[in-house]
Protein backbone atom coordinates (compact mmCIF):
# COMPACT_ATOMS: atom_id res chain seq x y z
CA UNK A 1 0.00 0.00 0.00
CA UNK A 2 2.88 2.39 0.70
CA UNK A 3 4.35 1.63 -2.73
CA UNK A 4 0.92 2.15 -4.31
CA UNK A 5 0.41 5.51 -2.60
CA UNK A 6 3.91 6.61 -3.59
CA UNK A 7 2.86 5.98 -7.19
CA UNK A 8 -0.45 7.70 -6.57
CA UNK A 9 1.34 10.84 -5.41
CA UNK A 10 3.62 10.73 -8.43
CA UNK A 11 0.72 10.25 -10.86
CA UNK A 12 -1.21 13.18 -9.38
CA UNK A 13 1.81 15.47 -9.04
CA UNK A 14 3.20 14.98 -12.55
CA UNK A 15 0.47 17.07 -14.17
CA UNK A 16 1.81 20.39 -12.85
CA UNK A 17 5.37 20.22 -14.24
CA UNK A 18 4.17 18.82 -17.60
CA UNK A 19 1.08 21.00 -18.09
CA UNK A 20 2.75 23.32 -20.62
CA UNK A 21 4.02 20.36 -22.65
CA UNK A 22 0.59 18.73 -22.70
CA UNK A 23 -0.95 21.99 -23.91
CA UNK A 24 1.63 22.18 -26.69
CA UNK A 25 0.98 18.55 -27.57
CA UNK A 26 -2.74 19.21 -28.21
CA UNK A 27 -2.12 22.62 -29.83
CA UNK A 28 -3.97 24.59 -27.15
CA UNK A 29 -3.07 27.34 -24.69
CA UNK A 30 -2.93 26.74 -20.97
CA UNK A 31 -6.05 28.68 -20.04
CA UNK A 32 -8.25 26.75 -22.47
CA UNK A 33 -6.84 23.44 -21.22
CA UNK A 34 -7.52 24.10 -17.54
CA UNK A 35 -10.62 21.88 -17.81
CA UNK A 36 -8.38 18.85 -17.43
CA UNK A 37 -8.16 19.68 -13.71
CA UNK A 38 -11.97 19.67 -13.52
CA UNK A 39 -12.05 16.44 -15.51
CA UNK A 40 -9.58 14.76 -13.20
CA UNK A 41 -11.37 15.96 -10.06
CA UNK A 42 -14.73 14.79 -11.45
CA UNK A 43 -13.19 11.41 -12.21
CA UNK A 44 -11.80 11.12 -8.67
CA UNK A 45 -15.25 11.98 -7.32
CA UNK A 46 -16.97 9.29 -9.40
CA UNK A 47 -14.21 6.77 -8.70
CA UNK A 48 -14.56 7.30 -4.96
CA UNK A 49 -18.31 6.63 -5.14
CA UNK A 50 -17.91 3.56 -7.35
CA UNK A 51 -15.00 2.23 -5.31
CA UNK A 52 -16.89 2.62 -2.05
CA UNK A 53 -19.67 0.38 -3.41
CA UNK A 54 -17.39 -2.16 -5.09
CA UNK A 55 -15.31 -2.63 -1.95
CA UNK A 56 -18.40 -4.02 -0.25
CA UNK A 57 -18.68 -6.84 -2.79
CA UNK A 58 -15.22 -7.43 -4.33
CA UNK A 59 -11.90 -8.61 -2.98
CA UNK A 60 -10.02 -5.52 -1.80
CA UNK A 61 -6.63 -6.52 -3.18
CA UNK A 62 -8.06 -7.46 -6.58
CA UNK A 63 -9.91 -4.15 -6.90
CA UNK A 64 -6.81 -2.19 -5.90
CA UNK A 65 -4.74 -4.11 -8.45
CA UNK A 66 -7.26 -3.32 -11.19
CA UNK A 67 -7.32 0.37 -10.22
CA UNK A 68 -3.51 0.48 -10.32
CA UNK A 69 -3.54 -1.17 -13.73
CA UNK A 70 -6.08 1.39 -15.01
CA UNK A 71 -3.99 4.23 -13.55
CA UNK A 72 -0.91 2.89 -15.33
CA UNK A 73 -2.82 2.63 -18.63
CA UNK A 74 -4.05 6.21 -18.25
CA UNK A 75 -0.52 7.50 -17.71
CA UNK A 76 0.66 5.74 -20.87
CA UNK A 77 -2.23 7.13 -22.92
CA UNK A 78 -2.06 10.79 -21.79
CA UNK A 79 1.02 11.77 -23.88
CA UNK A 80 -0.53 10.17 -27.00
CA UNK A 81 -3.69 12.33 -26.87
CA UNK A 82 -3.61 14.88 -29.72
CA UNK A 83 -6.90 16.70 -29.01
CA UNK A 84 -7.97 18.59 -25.91
CA UNK A 85 -11.34 16.82 -25.69
CA UNK A 86 -9.73 13.38 -25.77
CA UNK A 87 -7.15 14.45 -23.18
CA UNK A 88 -9.90 15.61 -20.83
CA UNK A 89 -11.78 12.31 -21.28
CA UNK A 90 -8.66 10.23 -20.62
CA UNK A 91 -7.86 12.41 -17.61
CA UNK A 92 -11.38 11.80 -16.24
CA UNK A 93 -11.01 8.02 -16.57
CA UNK A 94 -7.56 8.28 -15.00
CA UNK A 95 -9.08 10.27 -12.13
CA UNK A 96 -11.73 7.58 -11.59
CA UNK A 97 -9.01 4.94 -11.18
CA UNK A 98 -7.18 7.23 -8.75
CA UNK A 99 -10.41 7.70 -6.75
CA UNK A 100 -10.88 3.94 -6.39
CA UNK A 101 -7.28 3.55 -5.21
CA UNK A 102 -7.52 6.47 -2.79
CA UNK A 103 -10.65 5.10 -1.15
CA UNK A 104 -9.56 1.47 -1.19
CA UNK A 105 -6.11 1.96 0.31
CA UNK A 106 -7.56 3.76 3.34
CA UNK A 107 -10.14 0.99 3.81
CA UNK A 108 -7.55 -1.77 3.51
CA UNK A 109 -5.20 -0.17 6.07
CA UNK A 110 -8.13 0.06 8.50
CA UNK A 111 -9.15 -3.53 7.73
CA UNK A 112 -5.62 -4.72 8.50
CA UNK A 113 -4.95 -2.66 11.64
CA UNK A 114 -8.28 -1.28 12.85
CA UNK A 115 -8.07 1.39 15.56
CA UNK A 116 -4.36 0.53 16.08
CA UNK A 117 -3.42 1.66 12.60
CA UNK A 118 -2.67 5.35 13.20
CA UNK A 119 1.11 5.07 12.43
CA UNK A 120 0.35 3.01 9.35
CA UNK A 121 -2.23 5.52 8.15
CA UNK A 122 0.29 8.33 8.61
CA UNK A 123 2.89 6.32 6.68
CA UNK A 124 0.39 5.73 3.87
CA UNK A 125 -0.29 9.43 3.41
CA UNK A 126 3.39 10.29 3.84
CA UNK A 127 4.06 8.02 0.85
CA UNK A 128 1.61 10.09 -1.19
CA UNK A 129 3.27 13.36 -0.16
CA UNK A 130 6.71 11.92 -0.92
CA UNK A 131 5.61 10.88 -4.40
CA UNK A 132 4.15 14.32 -5.13
CA UNK A 133 7.38 15.90 -3.85
CA UNK A 134 9.70 13.68 -5.92
CA UNK A 135 7.86 13.70 -9.25
CA UNK A 136 8.80 17.30 -10.23
CA UNK A 137 12.45 16.25 -9.92
CA UNK A 138 11.77 13.27 -12.16
CA UNK A 139 9.92 15.44 -14.67
CA UNK A 140 12.75 17.95 -14.67
CA UNK A 141 15.29 15.21 -15.41
CA UNK A 142 13.12 13.85 -18.22
CA UNK A 143 11.99 17.16 -19.70
CA UNK A 144 15.17 19.14 -19.25
CA UNK A 145 14.36 22.87 -19.02
CA UNK A 146 10.58 22.54 -18.79
CA UNK A 147 9.11 25.20 -16.52
CA UNK A 148 6.50 24.12 -14.01
CA UNK A 149 3.11 25.27 -15.18
CA UNK A 150 1.88 25.28 -11.57
CA UNK A 151 4.07 28.24 -10.73
CA UNK A 152 4.38 30.01 -14.08
CA UNK A 153 1.07 29.81 -15.89
CA UNK A 154 0.02 33.42 -15.78
CA UNK A 155 2.41 34.88 -18.42
CA UNK A 156 1.29 32.23 -20.94
CA UNK A 157 -2.46 32.47 -20.47
CA UNK A 158 -3.13 34.37 -23.68
CA UNK A 159 -0.41 32.91 -25.89
CA UNK A 160 -1.50 29.92 -27.95
CA UNK A 161 0.66 26.86 -27.62
CA UNK A 162 1.86 26.10 -31.13
CA UNK A 163 1.90 22.50 -32.27
CA UNK A 164 5.45 21.40 -32.81
CA UNK A 165 4.35 19.52 -35.91
CA UNK A 166 2.42 22.01 -38.11
CA UNK A 167 1.77 19.38 -40.77
CA UNK A 168 -0.06 17.12 -38.32
CA UNK A 169 -3.62 16.05 -39.16
CA UNK A 170 -6.00 18.17 -37.00
CA UNK A 171 -8.44 15.22 -36.87
CA UNK A 172 -5.79 12.85 -35.52
CA UNK A 173 -6.76 11.55 -32.07
CA UNK A 174 -3.83 9.37 -31.04
CA UNK A 175 -0.21 9.82 -32.06
CA UNK A 176 3.22 9.73 -30.49
CA UNK A 177 4.14 13.12 -28.98
CA UNK A 178 6.67 15.24 -30.87
CA UNK A 179 8.62 15.63 -27.65
CA UNK A 180 9.52 12.08 -26.61
CA UNK A 181 10.75 13.38 -23.25
CA UNK A 182 7.09 13.98 -22.35
CA UNK A 183 6.40 10.34 -23.14
CA UNK A 184 9.33 9.14 -21.02
CA UNK A 185 8.17 11.22 -18.04
CA UNK A 186 4.70 9.66 -18.03
CA UNK A 187 5.90 6.19 -19.05
CA UNK A 188 8.37 6.00 -16.17
CA UNK A 189 5.66 6.70 -13.58
CA UNK A 190 3.22 4.41 -15.41
CA UNK A 191 5.76 1.58 -15.43
CA UNK A 192 6.36 1.91 -11.70
CA UNK A 193 2.62 1.76 -11.01
CA UNK A 194 2.28 -1.26 -13.32
CA UNK A 195 4.96 -3.12 -11.36
CA UNK A 196 3.12 -2.40 -8.10
CA UNK A 197 -0.13 -3.70 -9.64
CA UNK A 198 1.64 -6.97 -10.50
CA UNK A 199 2.53 -7.44 -6.83
CA UNK A 200 -1.10 -6.75 -5.85
CA UNK A 201 -2.34 -9.37 -8.31
CA UNK A 202 0.21 -11.81 -6.87
CA UNK A 203 -1.18 -11.15 -3.39
CA UNK A 204 -4.71 -11.76 -4.65
CA UNK A 205 -3.88 -15.34 -5.58
CA UNK A 206 -2.84 -16.08 -2.02
CA UNK A 207 -5.74 -17.43 -0.01
CA UNK A 208 -7.17 -15.17 2.70
CA UNK A 209 -6.67 -16.81 6.07
CA UNK A 210 -9.57 -17.63 8.36
CA UNK A 211 -7.96 -15.44 11.02
CA UNK A 212 -8.21 -12.37 8.77
CA UNK A 213 -11.84 -13.16 7.99
CA UNK A 214 -12.77 -13.58 11.65
CA UNK A 215 -10.96 -10.35 12.56
CA UNK A 216 -12.85 -8.50 9.83
CA UNK A 217 -16.19 -9.86 11.00
CA UNK A 218 -15.36 -8.82 14.57
CA UNK A 219 -14.58 -5.31 13.41
CA UNK A 220 -17.89 -5.00 11.56
CA UNK A 221 -19.78 -5.23 14.85
CA UNK A 222 -18.40 -1.90 16.11
CA UNK A 223 -20.78 0.88 15.13
CA UNK A 224 -21.39 4.15 16.97
CA UNK A 225 -24.96 5.20 17.75
CA UNK A 226 -24.43 8.41 15.77
CA UNK A 227 -22.54 6.76 12.91
CA UNK A 228 -24.22 8.70 10.10
CA UNK A 229 -23.99 12.02 11.92
CA UNK A 230 -20.26 11.48 12.51
CA UNK A 231 -19.74 10.71 8.82
CA UNK A 232 -21.59 13.90 7.83
CA UNK A 233 -19.50 16.01 10.21
CA UNK A 234 -16.28 14.39 8.96
CA UNK A 235 -17.50 15.12 5.42
CA UNK A 236 -17.70 18.83 6.32
CA UNK A 237 -14.42 18.68 8.22
CA UNK A 238 -12.53 17.30 5.21
CA UNK A 239 -14.39 19.60 2.80
CA UNK A 240 -12.98 22.71 4.47
CA UNK A 241 -9.62 21.18 5.41
CA UNK A 242 -8.74 19.92 1.91
CA UNK A 243 -10.23 23.04 0.30
CA UNK A 244 -7.98 25.29 2.39
CA UNK A 245 -4.93 23.09 1.79
CA UNK A 246 -5.34 23.08 -2.01
CA UNK A 247 -6.29 26.78 -2.08
CA UNK A 248 -3.14 27.83 -0.24
CA UNK A 249 -0.90 25.55 -2.26
CA UNK A 250 -2.43 26.73 -5.55
CA UNK A 251 -2.62 30.49 -4.92
CA UNK A 252 0.33 31.28 -2.67
CA UNK A 253 2.61 31.83 -5.68
CA UNK A 254 0.37 34.42 -7.36
CA UNK A 255 -0.50 35.97 -3.98
CA UNK A 256 3.17 36.41 -3.09
CA UNK A 257 4.01 38.04 -6.43
CA UNK A 258 0.99 40.37 -6.71
CA UNK A 259 0.11 41.19 -3.09
CA UNK A 260 3.51 41.01 -1.36
CA UNK A 261 5.71 41.87 -4.34
CA UNK A 262 8.09 38.91 -4.23
CA UNK A 263 10.11 37.85 -7.24
CA UNK A 264 8.91 34.75 -9.07
CA UNK A 265 11.91 32.72 -7.88
CA UNK A 266 11.16 33.64 -4.26
CA UNK A 267 7.48 32.89 -4.69
CA UNK A 268 8.32 29.48 -6.15
CA UNK A 269 10.51 28.83 -3.12
CA UNK A 270 7.59 29.81 -0.89
CA UNK A 271 5.43 27.23 -2.64
CA UNK A 272 8.15 24.61 -2.19
CA UNK A 273 8.60 25.28 1.52
CA UNK A 274 4.86 24.88 2.11
CA UNK A 275 4.76 21.44 0.46
CA UNK A 276 8.21 20.53 1.80
CA UNK A 277 7.23 21.05 5.45
CA UNK A 278 3.92 19.34 4.65
CA UNK A 279 5.73 16.20 3.43
CA UNK A 280 8.37 16.31 6.19
CA UNK A 281 5.79 16.48 8.99
CA UNK A 282 3.82 13.63 7.47
CA UNK A 283 6.99 11.59 7.75
CA UNK A 284 7.56 12.61 11.37
CA UNK A 285 3.89 11.87 12.14
CA UNK A 286 4.57 8.17 11.62
CA UNK A 287 6.60 8.21 14.85
CA UNK A 288 4.35 10.68 16.67
CA UNK A 289 1.29 8.52 15.95
CA UNK A 290 2.90 5.67 17.89
CA UNK A 291 2.79 7.66 21.15
CA UNK A 292 -0.01 10.20 20.56
CA UNK A 293 -3.72 9.56 20.08
CA UNK A 294 -5.21 10.62 16.71
CA UNK A 295 -7.49 13.09 18.50
CA UNK A 296 -4.50 14.74 20.18
CA UNK A 297 -2.76 15.11 16.83
CA UNK A 298 -5.87 16.69 15.30
CA UNK A 299 -6.10 19.20 18.16
CA UNK A 300 -2.42 20.12 17.77
CA UNK A 301 -2.85 20.47 14.01
CA UNK A 302 -5.93 22.67 14.44
CA UNK A 303 -4.12 24.94 16.90
CA UNK A 304 -1.15 25.26 14.57
CA UNK A 305 -3.40 26.02 11.59
CA UNK A 306 -5.36 28.72 13.45
CA UNK A 307 -2.24 30.39 14.88
CA UNK A 308 -0.25 30.34 11.62
CA UNK A 309 -3.16 31.50 9.43
CA UNK A 310 -3.96 34.30 11.92
CA UNK A 311 -0.28 35.27 11.84
CA UNK A 312 -0.40 35.38 8.05
CA UNK A 313 -3.52 37.58 8.03
CA UNK A 314 -2.10 40.04 10.56
CA UNK A 315 1.24 40.40 8.74
CA UNK A 316 0.14 39.77 5.16
CA UNK A 317 2.55 42.35 3.69
CA UNK A 318 5.69 41.04 5.36
CA UNK A 319 7.83 38.65 3.26
CA UNK A 320 9.55 37.21 6.35
CA UNK A 321 6.22 36.52 8.06
CA UNK A 322 4.97 34.92 4.84
CA UNK A 323 7.93 32.51 4.87
CA UNK A 324 7.48 31.65 8.55
CA UNK A 325 3.71 31.38 8.33
CA UNK A 326 3.81 29.18 5.21
CA UNK A 327 6.22 26.71 6.76
CA UNK A 328 4.22 26.46 10.00
CA UNK A 329 0.92 26.26 8.12
CA UNK A 330 2.23 23.46 5.89
CA UNK A 331 3.49 21.54 8.93
CA UNK A 332 0.17 22.02 10.73
CA UNK A 333 -1.91 20.77 7.81
CA UNK A 334 0.17 17.63 7.27
CA UNK A 335 -1.33 15.12 9.70
CA UNK A 336 -5.00 16.14 9.78
CA UNK A 337 -6.40 13.89 7.04
CA UNK A 338 -4.87 10.55 8.11
CA UNK A 339 -5.46 11.42 11.79
CA UNK A 340 -9.12 12.10 11.07
CA UNK A 341 -9.58 8.66 9.52
CA UNK A 342 -7.75 6.92 12.37
CA UNK A 343 -9.70 8.91 14.96
CA UNK A 344 -13.10 7.90 13.55
CA UNK A 345 -12.05 4.23 13.35
CA UNK A 346 -11.68 4.26 17.16
CA UNK A 347 -15.42 4.74 17.54
CA UNK A 348 -17.01 3.14 14.49
CA UNK A 349 -15.86 0.77 11.77
CA UNK A 350 -15.23 2.52 8.44
CA UNK A 351 -16.55 0.50 5.51
CA UNK A 352 -15.92 1.14 1.83
CA UNK A 353 -19.06 3.27 1.50
CA UNK A 354 -18.15 5.28 4.60
CA UNK A 355 -14.62 5.93 3.32
CA UNK A 356 -16.00 6.93 -0.08
CA UNK A 357 -18.36 9.41 1.59
CA UNK A 358 -15.69 11.48 3.34
CA UNK A 359 -13.30 11.16 0.39
CA UNK A 360 -16.09 12.71 -1.71
CA UNK A 361 -16.21 15.57 0.81
CA UNK A 362 -12.48 16.11 0.33
CA UNK A 363 -12.89 16.03 -3.47
CA UNK A 364 -15.71 18.56 -3.39
CA UNK A 365 -13.62 20.87 -1.20
CA UNK A 366 -10.75 20.44 -3.68
CA UNK A 367 -13.04 21.50 -6.54
CA UNK A 368 -15.28 24.15 -4.98
CA UNK A 369 -13.21 26.27 -2.60
CA UNK A 370 -10.27 27.06 -4.94
CA UNK A 371 -12.71 27.92 -7.75
CA UNK A 372 -14.71 30.31 -5.54
CA UNK A 373 -11.56 31.90 -4.12
CA UNK A 374 -10.21 32.46 -7.62
CA UNK A 375 -13.34 34.45 -8.48
CA UNK A 376 -13.32 36.44 -5.23
CA UNK A 377 -9.63 37.24 -5.50
CA UNK A 378 -10.25 38.64 -8.97
CA UNK A 379 -13.07 40.86 -7.68
CA UNK A 380 -11.16 42.04 -4.59
CA UNK A 381 -7.49 42.13 -5.69
CA UNK A 382 -6.41 44.35 -2.79
CA UNK A 383 -7.63 41.96 -0.09
CA UNK A 384 -5.77 38.79 0.98
CA UNK A 385 -8.79 36.60 0.20
CA UNK A 386 -6.64 33.45 0.19
CA UNK A 387 -5.43 34.10 3.74
CA UNK A 388 -8.94 34.95 4.96
CA UNK A 389 -10.16 31.65 3.55
CA UNK A 390 -7.43 29.67 5.28
CA UNK A 391 -8.14 31.40 8.60
CA UNK A 392 -11.89 30.85 8.28
CA UNK A 393 -11.42 27.16 7.43
CA UNK A 394 -8.98 26.70 10.31
CA UNK A 395 -11.44 28.24 12.79
CA UNK A 396 -14.31 26.15 11.40
CA UNK A 397 -12.42 22.85 11.69
CA UNK A 398 -11.10 23.79 15.16
CA UNK A 399 -14.67 24.39 16.37
CA UNK A 400 -16.13 21.38 14.55
CA UNK A 401 -13.78 18.76 16.01
CA UNK A 402 -14.91 19.16 19.67
CA UNK A 403 -18.49 18.73 18.44
CA UNK A 404 -17.46 15.55 16.62
CA UNK A 405 -15.61 14.29 19.71
CA UNK A 406 -18.61 14.92 21.96
CA UNK A 407 -20.91 13.12 19.55
CA UNK A 408 -18.54 10.17 19.19
CA UNK A 409 -18.16 9.67 22.95
CA UNK A 410 -21.88 9.87 23.77
CA UNK A 411 -22.42 6.11 23.34
CA UNK A 412 -19.39 5.26 25.47
CA UNK A 413 -21.33 4.89 28.70
CA UNK A 414 -22.56 1.94 30.72
CA UNK A 415 -23.61 -0.96 28.44
CA UNK A 416 -22.24 0.64 25.30
CA UNK A 417 -18.83 1.18 26.87
CA UNK A 418 -18.72 -2.46 28.05
CA UNK A 419 -19.72 -3.66 24.58
CA UNK A 420 -17.02 -1.53 22.92
CA UNK A 421 -14.39 -2.75 25.38
CA UNK A 422 -15.39 -6.35 24.73
CA UNK A 423 -15.21 -5.80 20.98
CA UNK A 424 -11.78 -4.18 21.29
CA UNK A 425 -10.43 -7.09 23.35
CA UNK A 426 -11.84 -9.54 20.80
Amino acid sequence: MYAAFLGLGMSVGILGPTFQDLATNVNRNISSLSLIFVGRASGVLCGSMIGGILFEYMNHVLLLGLSMLATSAGLYLIPFCKTAALLIIVMSVFGAAVGVLDTGANVLILALWGDKGAPHMQALHFSFALGAFLVPLLAKLALGTTVSAENHTEPDLHHPALNRSPEADPDLLFAAPDDLNLLWAYASVGTYIFVVSVFLFALFFKKTSKHEKSAASAQESRRAKHHKALLCLLFLFFFFYVGAEITYGSYIFSFATTHVGLEESEAAGLNSIFWGTFAACRGLAIFFAACLQPGTMIVLSNIGSVVSSLFLVLFDKSPLCLWIGSSVYGASMATTFPSGISWLEQYTTISGKSAAFFVIGACLGDMAIPAVIGILQGQYPDLPVVLYTCLGSAIFTAVLFPVMYKLATLPLKNEDQKALSSSSRL
